[in-house]
């Protein structure tokens, strides 16, 4: 995947915005169920590709079961998801499975490097951004990571590019058409 930038779909004006760009991945959240499937199949229609955030779609069960559904009978491209249980679905079933994790601290990270080795996810998200770790985190697991929380600017976005993140994340609309260089050492989707 050539983006570095993911935009972040929670209301149908976002979505429009997103089906009008030039990006072909997008994440959804914050939608309910009901509507999931009709914004899934717009989102084919334009021929953009859907990952869905498991934990962020009301109404969805954030488990197994969620996942499979969302694999089955939406097609979604991939599941983001801070449900290790879930990566293994994802996986058999061929569809990027994304572990979000939170770092808080030393103890978190070295919790969360143990899930990553466990469970073996496609790719990782970080949150909060905090591009300096990246580094670390890239050569303990080596897996292509997403970065997002709060990320706000181009300046932020550089710098996650620039400490080895694949793309980041965000629902900021003003972010979308960017797409940062990456460089030549780091991670593609």
């Amino acid at each position: 995947m050539d983006q570095t930038v993911i935009p972040a779909i929670s209301t149908y004006g976002k979505l429009k915005t997103f089906l009008s760009s030039e990006k072909s991945y997008g994440l959804l959240m914050d939608f309910q169920l009901a509507e999931l499937e009709k914004v899934v199949a717009s989102m084919h229609e334009h021929n953009k590709k859907a990952l869905i955030h498991l934990d962020l779609i009301k109404g969805l069960a954030s488990d197994q079961y969620g996942a499979i559904h969302c694999i089955q009978n939406l097609k979604v491209h991939g599941i983001i998801t801070s449900r290790p249980r879930v990566i293994p679905i994802c996986k058999k079933r061929q569809v990027l499975g994304i572990l979000r994790i939170f770092l808080k601290d030393r103890h978190s990270l070295s919790q969360s490097l143990n899930l990553i080795r466990e469970t073996d996810p496609d790719v990782i998200e970080v949150l909060p951004q905090m591009p300096h770790i990246l580094p670390y985190i890239t050569k303990q697991v080596n897996k292509p990571i997403l970065m997002g929380g709060l990320i706000t600017s181009a300046t932020q976005i550089e710098q996650c590019i620039n400490h080895g993140a694949a793309a980041i994340t965000t629902s900021s609309c003003d972010l979308w058409t960017l797409n940062i260089k990456r460089k030549e050492d780091t991670y593609d989707l």
